[in-house]
């Protein structure tokens, strides 16, 4: 297995770190920054996975009893307006998710 090339460039380099696309750009000369990239890189992953996790449930459950597919056994129907309750509530829980990061302190 290789590892990626990675680049960091500093100071006085940052325009040319532009034009060969660094993935990360120092901006002061701390090389700490590379360490908090990282940082928020994993848990940015971490909450891109919880958010489709979240995403997945709530279609996979509701998108079903929307359908009627509960109604020959139980005699549930889900009405329109619940439905698009549910449907607005798992965008507000993903978004909510993904606002966690602006507290992330790395």
């Amino acid at each position: 297995m290789t590892l990626p090339v990675t680049e960091v460039p500093q100071g006085a380099a940052k325009i040319t770190s532009f034009e060969w696309s660094a993935p990360v750009t120092l901006v002061k000369g701390d090389l700490r920054g590379i360490a908090r990239a990282m940082a928020l890189s994993r848990r940015t992953m971490r909450n891109i996975k919880q958010n489709l996790f979240f995403a997945f449930v709530y279609n996979a459950a509701g998108v079903p009893i929307a359908a009627g597919v509960l109604y020959p056994a139980f005699g549930l129907l889900l009405s329109p307006m619940i439905a698009a309750a549910a449907m607005s509530a798992s965008s507000v829980s993903v978004v909510t998710n993904a606002l966690r990061l602006r507290r992330v302190k790395v």
